[in-house]
């Protein structure tokens, strides 16, 4: 019988090694603010799957970033100097997955977006870091990411669509019956007033936080949303307070949100 070959000592390999782990999600973060791209790069950097591989100022050079670093996802403010968002968005979805990231929450400026190939439209103030970190993995996967703001503009664009089809293609019976329905299916949604808000006359920073507190974000959560200190936080919300004639976060978000029971 022939002999056996000699048992090695030590750990012996798996029968079935584990699969590799997928290549980390390339990011490209386009804003003209400093601050923002580096608080960006530092939250999303801190993922094992996800690495930022380039900033850009401007819509310039987003472009330029993308086609030479090849990322899976552009993360792209729409207001930039030069060459804004929006005209470079066509020129980056040949390249990339791009989510627009921005302050903008104007529905005509989510729609532009969304006919330009944006696969998602993040508003600053309403979401928190791990909602980020969710829309860059998922929309890799083809999985589209909207906050509140920018699904209410879809939303009622969609249902304006579907009723202008509805009053043309049926009749005038069919049709007023069909608009009625859809009215009352639509949810009822409190929208703020603008004219209500500024009233309160809050800075653009504390109209900012103010949204925050109304989503039900902590200080902390706050904090690292704003890119800013938790102290810092405590003092915009002491002028808050003082500027909406609250004594709580309740209070204030319902003032806020035009919910609030007045006599």
């Amino acid at each position: 019988m022939p002999d056996r070959p000699p048992r090695r000592h030590g750990a012996e390999q798996p029968l079935f090694p584990p699969p590799p782990r997928p290549s980390p999600v390339r990011v490209v973060v386009a804003d003209d603010n400093p601050v923002v791209r580096a608080g960006l790069t530092a939250l999303l950097s801190g993922r094992e799957d996800i690495t930022v591989v380039g900033q850009a100022a401007d819509g310039r050079e987003a472009c330029e970033t993308a086609r030479l670093h090849r990322p899976d996802v552009v993360l792209l403010d729409v207001r930039m100097p030069g060459v804004d968002g929006l005209s470079a968005l066509p020129h980056l979805v040949r390249i990339a997955r791009v989510v627009m990231l921005t302050y903008s929450h104007e529905a005509e400026i989510v729609r532009q977006a969304l006919r330009g190939g944006a696969g998602g439209y993040l508003v600053h103030g309403e979401f928190t870091v791990d909602e980020l970190v969710s829309a860059v993995r998922d929309v890799t996967r083809g999985r589209a990411h909207f906050t509140p703001t920018a699904a209410t503009a879809v939303l009622a664009h969609l249902r304006g669509d579907a009723t202008a089809h509805a009053k043309a293609d049926a009749s005038p019976l069919f049709s007023a019956t069909s608009t009625e329905a859809l009215s009352q299916l639509q949810p009822i949604v409190r929208q703020s007033s603008s004219v209500l808000r500024a009233g309160f006359q809050l800075s653009a920073r504390e109209a900012e936080i103010m949204d925050l507190i109304a989503s039900g974000m902590n200080n902390q959560q706050i904090a690292a949303t704003c890119f800013i200190s938790e102290k810092t936080v405590k003092n915009h919300i002491n002028r808050i307070f003082a500027k909406l004639h609250s004594s709580s976060r309740s209070e204030a978000a319902a003032k806020w949100l035009g919910t609030a029971v007045t006599s």
